[in-house]
């Protein structure tokens, strides 16, 4: 019985940590050290010779510490180790013309990308 109630005991907890680091949708990525939400939106792709589109796709995007994971929906390449900087109270914007155009920008409530690297071409105009 005892085994019981500390296997229910941990999957309680497990299921209040999951659901305390999981993001509302107002909450902001420039307030939380981890931010987990989705944006959904349109979505394109173009690289080696692939080109991929979606109307209604989504990113879903990670933060851990100062580096954003973007993974997209619809069999889209995932961005990884993107970095911002802070513009305003609640805007990231991430502009690089060093290796090509990137540029990113994320709020609460919207994502923008416009994100070029070794010929490969990334564009989403998602809401939350």
């Amino acid at each position: 019985m005892k085994r019981i109630f500390s296997l229910a005991t941990l999957i309680c907890l497990f299921i209040v940590a999951l659901t305390s680091i999981s993001c509302s949708k107002t909450d902001d990525p420039t307030d939380n050290e981890i931010f987990i939400g989705t944006y959904k939106g349109r979505i394109t792709y173009s690289g080696n010779g692939i080109k991929k589109s979606a109307e209604n796709g989504s990113i879903t995007v990670i933060k851990a510490a100062d580096s954003y994971y973007f993974r997209f929906s619809d069999g889209i390449p995932d961005l990884k180790g993107v970095t911002f900087k802070k513009e305003g109270d609640h805007t990231l914007v991430n502009i690089d013309l060093k290796e090509g155009l990137k540029i990113i920008r994320i709020n609460a409530s919207s994502l923008n990308i416009l994100y070029t690297k070794d010929g490969k071409i990334w564009t989403a105009n998602a809401k939350r």
